[in-house]
């Protein structure tokens, strides 16, 4: 399970999937639920902080359930507070994709704890999450926005051909990221996040965005996909 400039290292377990299959050639790689693209990547930036505690509320596009409006026109003028399953991905998957390679398996991280909220709105495309977060070590504003400013992973390092070049974008406006103006950015491969500040009950909130159907979903495979031939685990017959 792999967010290819997060946990690139994680193709590792290729290796020990195929000694376990009996295979030479053939592997299982998979991306990471859509939603948590939205606040995951902004957290990676940051966990030289420490965070311990992360509390999100993802607002997720029809899309997501392979839907549009003609075909769910119940979503219309509506919002639905349960989306099956999600919860426990978005609480548990951050966790596996922090975690680390051994004897051929992923040990999940143990920390932050995450707590999560998912919710489908009448959005054509992109998920937007509220978070917030509690550091063993706070930063300052300045410094987290220094972090997602210049946050980049392997696939900018290779200059894959789907790879976003500013993986994270910060918008200073008061009412921004927006759905419908900054899903596309970076050709929908870019995550958005915005609204930083201090929080009463947690060191900082913020808002992040991203494109699920592209980001989160066919183009985040396509990205994998370039990330393993370029490391060797896809070869030309």
């Amino acid at each position: 399970m792999v967010i290819p400039e997060i946990n690139p290292e994680h193709i590792e377990v290729i290796e020990a999937q195929r000694k376990r299959l009996g295979t030479k050639t053939g592997f299982i790689a998979v991306k990471p639920n859509c939603s948590i693209q939205s606040y995951v990547p902004a957290l990676n930036a940051l966990l030289d902080f420490k965070p311990t505690e992360v509390v999100a509320s993802t607002y997720q596009a029809i899309s997501g359930a392979g839907k549009n409006f003609t075909d769910w026109p119940e979503m219309l003028d509506n919002v639905i507070p349960y989306i099956g399953g999600e919860e426990e991905k978005s609480e548990q998957e951050p966790l596996r994709i922090w975690g680390h390679v051994a004897d051929g398996e992923i040990v999940k991280a143990s920390s932050p704890v995450i707590t999560t909220q998912c919710i489908r709105v009448p959005v054509t495309d992109g998920h937007l999450a509220t978070v917030f977060v509690k550091f063993e070590n706070k930063p300052s504003k300045e410094e987290i926005i220094q972090r997602w400013s210049q946050f980049a992973g392997r696939p900018q390092e290779l200059g894959l051909p789907s790879a976003p070049k500013q993986f994270i974008t910060y918008f200073e406006e008061e009412n921004r990221p927006q759905t419908n103006l900054d899903r596309n950015i970076e050709r929908g491969m870019g995550v958005s996040v915005g609204r930083l500040r201090e929080d009463s009950l947690y060191d900082y909130k913020f808002v992040g965005l991203s494109h699920n159907t592209l980001r989160g979903a066919a183009g985040g495979a396509v990205l994998i996909a370039e990330l393993l031939k370029a490391e060797g685990y896809i070869q030309p017959k």
